[in-house]
């Protein structure tokens, strides 16, 4: 490693000429493009031996080669350029319509499938140049917290190891800037046909083979926990790790899942999925955009957290206008939290309360 005194007198562009003597393999070739002259290369790579100890290139008849130290200061030193030249493209000013940067945005499936597609459409007319990555979240498996669930999620913020997350919670701490795009609640989703869609009760729902989202492969999700507050309990056929994937079972099987609401109206429809109200009350929830509010100093991470706030109108527009495409409700009233009389399962009056939950069935 080097100490304090190299350190004091190491320059930024002697890395930058390794990059291209290491590129051109010639004193001459890389004088050119970096319109020097050739001595004033050679200075340069002399004072590089120095500060590295080693000779680093070695003449031969057609120009140099690297030594072995070369060969292995290569991958370092282009991943310095590559985080100055992120460092610096940053503090320039932002302009989307020129801009290349790429964000990373976390989101569990059942979002980023909802938000991605008006999202892309602005970036492809307003910013052709900026690049999206999509990092999966996942709840904290058995936390009733929505702050401890995704607390995973606001400590890789704060460690700037994405830029944004896209996840269901009330509580996120007040360093964070958050901005609601939609609200959710789950439905019952099936295959189109499917005779579940026909009427629905709580008998028939307990009597059909269900499919559980669930990332740990744990077959109890809150659905379940509301029914064993009334002593009941559902058949749970399949687990998979994903909404999409859920999506692609149901269509092709009798399987039924509880999925989110304005997820399989933008979604179902491409699968041959359908959807009605749950035979049960099921809360509603924020689907929230949150970053760290010193985050959003940067010009260009501001402007992407108000183009995903955009999105989420889009979204909720896209819904309504979709839901009788995609869905089949029932007439009857949304029916209130069930419990067991007689061994049979039936609607009751509307209890009183709230609960949080997790995006996840």
């Amino acid at each position: 490693m080097l100490n304090e005194i190299d350190l004091a007198r190491a320059d930024l562009n002697l890395l930058f000429l390794f990059e291209v003597v290491l590129e051109t393999r010639h004193v001459g070739r890389a004088a050119e493009r970096l319109n020097l002259s050739p001595s004033a290369i050679s200075h340069g790579l002399g004072r590089l031996r120095r500060l590295l100890n080693d000779p680093l290139f070695l003449k031969t008849p057609k120009g140099v080669v690297p030594t072995a130290r070369a060969e292995q200061l290569a991958a370092p030193i282009r991943d310095v350029l590559a985080r100055v030249r992120s460092v610096i493209s940053t503090a320039e000013k932002f302009d989307p319509a020129t801009s290349t940067r790429r964000f990373t945005i976390g989101a569990p499936d059942g979002a980023s499938a909802v938000f991605l597609p008006p999202l892309l459409t602005v970036l492809r007319e307003r910013a052709p140049g900026i690049d999206i990555s999509v990092r999966q979240l996942l709840p904290a498996q058995g936390e009733a917290s929505p702050e401890r669930a995704w607390r995973a999620a606001f400590a890789d913020l704060e460690a700037r190891a994405m830029d944004i997350a896209i996840i269901p919670t009330d509580d996120a701490p007040a360093r964070f800037a958050e901005r609601v795009l939609y609200e959710e609640d789950f439905v019952i989703a099936m295959r189109v046909g499917h005779s579940f869609a026909g009427k629905l009760t709580v008998d028939r729902f307990l009597a059909f083979q269900h499919l559980l989202v669930s990332h740990t492969g744990d077959a109890f999700g809150f659905i379940d926990r509301l029914l064993a507050e009334q002593g009941l309990s559902r058949r749970i056929a399949l687990t998979v790790p994903n909404f999409m994937f859920a999506l692609a079972v149901i269509a092709e099987t009798d399987l039924v899942a509880a999925l989110p609401r304005t997820f399989v109206a933008m979604q179902g429809a491409r699968f041959g999925v359908a959807a009605v109200e749950a035979p049960m009350r099921l809360d509603r929830f924020r689907i929230r955009a949150i970053a760290p509010k010193v985050a959003l100093q940067d010009e260009g991470l501001a402007w992407l957290f108000d183009v995903i706030g955009t999105a989420g109108t889009a979204a909720r527009k896209r819904t309504r206008q979709g839901t009788t495409k995609a869905w089949r409700p029932t007439t009857a009233p949304p029916a209130a939290p069930i419990r067991e009389q007689r061994g049979r399962a039936r609607p009751l009056g509307v209890a009183a309360g709230t609960r949080r939950v997790a995006l996840r069935d």
